[in-house]
């Protein structure tokens, strides 16, 4: 098999090397750099505490107190669905992430931090879970590529960073060339909306590993940001506003529960989404948005403390990430309204609201904590159309997160 170089205009290499393993492709482009530096010591200012709301109320409510979102109430007479039914289990991933600390303390944050100089390498990997899955079922498989670089860009840009470059991992039982180069085309896109430079990664053909036509995805990105710039929430205090972003849909996080849900409501992948436009497929499908830009832009103007991605974990679990010991948050639910595709989800699952709120964005992929001056500036831009923006709650004294 021979191997994929990857060509951007926007770095000069001097050199090539392409390593062969047993039924692998590396592909990587090399600088001229003769060494690289020592490491010195390796930062992580954030770290994972998992934390419960200490009461639930609904999704949103209207002014009189009734729920506005009615038609989404659940049966009681039917089994509400979980993540944890679906397979996958928050807590023992966050017990997880607690054991790793103790051999690397400071793991936990959206993202790692590599001191170089006056700057840190910021470094981030993921992928984009079971919606390989849907991509498998629906054939769309030429943005899933969009989804991967933003799993990791999104994150990388919590510290502030702006991301260099990115390298992916294919890999598959047989590879099917024509099916590959649609997904690395969403690769391309995804660092090309991220400015940033697709530096390599690796094809992997594993017989007998993955079922027939199906593969799996991972992406690593770097980004760098000055030492005296970097975000790293210390500062928040209470009274300091969040502020968010919409998201496009489920993202990537959540859907090991979301075909639970789909196997539940009788919903083929190309019926027609219930209060929506166009189909269950086409939305589940639709890709993750990438903050890059926005976010950097708004960095670029001050008064931005903190940032948390809304991915696994939801609200619940991913914004005291980004907050200082002794201070929560309260979200306020009718701050924006609750997109059809999640009115969906619930309804279909019989899903609690405390699930919700710790699974799925619920419509707001990046949450910003932010000083009250820098809200009133960027609400304002929101309101003449710049881009959308939602004032959802504020920074508190107290730990969790708590829904009003």
């Amino acid at each position: 098999m021979e191997a994929r170089i990857l060509q951007s205009s926007s770095c000069c290499f001097s050199s090539l090397n392409t390593a062969f393993s047993s039924g692998s492709v590396n592909r990587y482009r090399f600088s001229s750099i003769a060494s690289s530096p020592k490491p010195l010591s390796i930062s992580f200012p954030q770290r994972t505490r998992t934390t419960r709301a200490p009461f639930v109320l609904s999704m949103s409510k209207k002014d009189d107190g009734t729920d506005k979102n009615d038609d989404i109430k659940k049966d009681d007479d039917t089994e509400s669905l979980t993540y944890k039914d679906s397979g996958v289990d928050i807590d023992a991933g966050t017990e997880l992430v607690r054991r790793i600390a103790k051999m690397a303390p400071g793991i936990g944050g959206f993202g790692g931090l590599f001191p170089l100089g006056d700057s840190f390498l910021v470094a981030g990997t993921d992928g984009v879970g079971t919606k390989l899955k849907l991509a498998f079922e629906t054939g769309i498989h030429d943005t899933i590529g969009i989804d991967l670089v933003a799993m990791s860009v999104n994150d990388i840009i919590t510290s502030g960073a702006k991301p260099l470059f990115f390298l992916d991992y294919f890999a598959t039982s047989r590879l099917d060339v024509d099916l590959a180069e649609k997904v690395i085309k969403g690769i391309v896109d995804g660092c090309g909306q991220s400015n940033c430079a697709l530096l390599g990664g690796e094809t992997a053909e594993m017989p007998d590993f993955y079922a027939e036509g199906e593969y799996d995805l991972s992406g690593f990105a770097v980004g760098i940001v000055k030492k005296e710039a970097v975000i790293n929430g210390k500062n928040i205090v209470a009274g300091d506003v969040l502020i968010g972003l919409p998201s496009s849909g489920v993202h990537s996080n959540g859907f090991s529960l979301v075909r639970k849900v789909v196997a539940r409501s009788g919903l083929s992948l190309k019926d027609e989404l219930p209060g929506g436009s166009g189909t269950v497929g086409g939305a589940l499908m639709e890709p993750t948005v990438i903050y890059v830009n926005q976010v950097l832009d708004f960095i670029s103007k001050g008064g931005v403390k903190g940032l948390a991605h809304i991915t696994g974990g939801g609200f619940t679990d991913n914004i005291p990430r980004v907050l200082p010991d002794g201070l929560g948050a309260v979200i306020h639910t009718d701050a924006w309204e609750l997109p059809p595709l999640f009115k969906w989800i619930q309804q279909s699952g019989s899903i609690e609201d405390s699930e919700m709120r710790r699974t799925f964005n619920l419509g707001i992929g990046m949450v910003m904590v932010v000083t009250p001056e820098a809200a009133s500036r960027i609400l304002g831009e929101a309101e003449n159309g710049d881009y959308v923006a939602y004032r959802i709650g504020e920074v508190i004294d107290g730990e969790g997160v708590t829904y009003q």
